[in-house]
């Protein structure tokens, strides 16, 4: 019996989103610095994007070779999000159940290394401190933060996703 597209998509969302909380979970657990670190989050995106590509795949295959425009990114974007939500749940757990200190922790380190950069690239003192000012005013772990980083993913994965599932629709022309 072939799969659903839903079933296939939420079966990758799920495998997304175990792996991204056991990223997180275990930078948590063995170097906190690792959630800052830039190449982590590059590896992290670039895994996500392969697991949407890997789902539309997945689902074209069951269908024969074929699979629409719609139905591309649907299998993209659910397989996205599923996993997005398990590693956002993951992590307000861990921030906010577990150790609220290890997320004012991050935060400082986030800091450092933000200065550092605009130090780097002779951003000017004021706009530093400025950037310094809104950041420490910000919760990112609260549900707010949370859900507003979760709200920006979505939107950055699913501009990517169009893209993807244009370039990978291919239409039954016995369907037509």
């Amino acid at each position: 019996m072939e799969k659903s597209l839903k079933s296939i998509a939420t079966n990758y969302g799920l495998y997304l989103g175990v792996l991204l909380a056991a990223v997180t979970v275990l930078a948590y657990a063995v170097k906190l610095e690792l959630l800052t670190n830039m190449w982590l989050g590059i590896t992290l995106l670039i895994v996500i994007i392969v697991f949407g590509i890997i789902s539309i795949v997945k689902v074209k295959q069951a269908q024969g070779g074929f699979a629409s425009f719609k139905e591309a990114f649907t299998s993209y974007f659910i397989t996205i999000l599923l996993g997005l939500l398990i590693s956002t749940v993951v992590s307000f757990l861990i921030f906010n159940v577990v150790d609220t200190d290890a997320a004012e922790t991050l935060k400082q380190k986030t800091i450092e290394q933000t200065v550092q950069m605009m130090e780097g690239f002779n951003t000017p003192v004021e706009v530093i401190d400025e950037t310094v000012e809104k950041m420490e005013a910000q919760n990112q772990f609260g549900i707010a933060g949370v859900l507003k980083n979760l709200a920006g993913q979505l939107v950055l994965f699913s501009i990517i996703g169009l893209i993807v599932a244009a370039v990978m629709k291919k239409s039954n022309p016995d369907a037509e």
